[in-house]
């Protein structure tokens, strides 16, 4: 079964080339990939171990974040090819360089455009949620649906990521803040946030960039569990089309609230 060998195949890599260097990275295996991000040997190594295997799995292109970062051009087999991998080998880099558990592995498979089964696992909690489109979401082998979020804002928790956002839309957000229970800066780790979201920990998401192996595994397991996720201006997300702003949500009401309370 592809959902359970994908599984292996992130629970193994974690095993061999993410989880031995926790906590343990030398000063060379740390680097500046763009201002303000890195990357470690762990970051490579796992994403190389990855594609190959995906590769064995299913022979279709393997679109990786760091594979992308080295080659922009590899992007365009999300809109191209009938089927796509999608692998981003080390979620919360920064988090994993600085000790902190909150770092996830993840994938998903791309199929013209559009995203039927993800992957997200965590290693340090020994987690996995894995989703099919039109078939559910899992935490563990377990069936998962996302409960809607209260009515009322001043019950609502979230999460706006801010780095990237214009002058006036963080002044907005921050201005908004106390119209909700809790507005935090989230984890800093898709593979974290998105798993909060969908068990209840928080019951919004604002994310300013989409890259795609950020966003189409965290999307499909909170859609398929019942949550929403689109741009700000209601559009479908999609992968394989590049648009900023996303907003993810427990579910349709919630996400109209806090599009109408938190954004210009």
């Amino acid at each position: 079964m592809l959902i359970d060998a994908v599984t292996e195949i992130l629970r193994e890599t974690a095993e061999i080339a993410i989880l031995p260097r926790f906590r343990a990275l030398a000063a060379g295996d740390v680097s500046e990939k763009t201002p303000g991000e890195v990357v470690t040997v762990a970051d490579r190594e796992a994403e190389d171990l990855i594609s190959r295997r995906l590769r064995d799995l299913l022979d279709a292109p393997v679109v990786g974040e760091e594979a992308t970062a080295a080659d922009p051009a590899l992007l365009s087999a999300l809109q191209d090819a009938p089927t796509a991998w999608l692998v981003d080998p080390l979620d919360g880099t920064a988090n994993f360089v600085a000790g902190r558990p909150e770092y996830a592995v993840m994938a998903a498979l791309v199929r013209s455009g559009e995203t039927v089964a993800s992957w997200v696992v965590r290693p340090a909690e020994d987690d996995v949620y894995v989703a099919e489109l039109g078939s559910g979401t899992w935490r563990n082998g377990i069936p998962v649906h996302r409960a809607p979020a209260p009515a009322d804002p001043a019950h609502l928790r979230g999460a706006a990521l801010t780095r990237f956002l214009d002058d006036a839309t963080k002044a907005h957000v921050s201005s908004a803040a106390h119209r909700f229970a809790a507005l935090t800066p989230g984890t800093k780790c898709a593979g974290v946030d998105y798993p909060r979201l969908l068990n209840g920990d928080q019951d919004f998401l604002l994310f300013h960039r989409t890259l795609p192996w950020d966003h189409a595994p965290g999307v499909l397991l909170l859609t398929e569990a019942g949550g929403t996720a689109r741009h700000l201006d209601g559009t479908p997300y999609s992968p394989s089309i590049p648009k900023a702003g996303l907003l993810a949500a427990a579910d349709e009401a919630s996400w109209q609230t806090v599009r109408t309370l938190l954004l210009p």
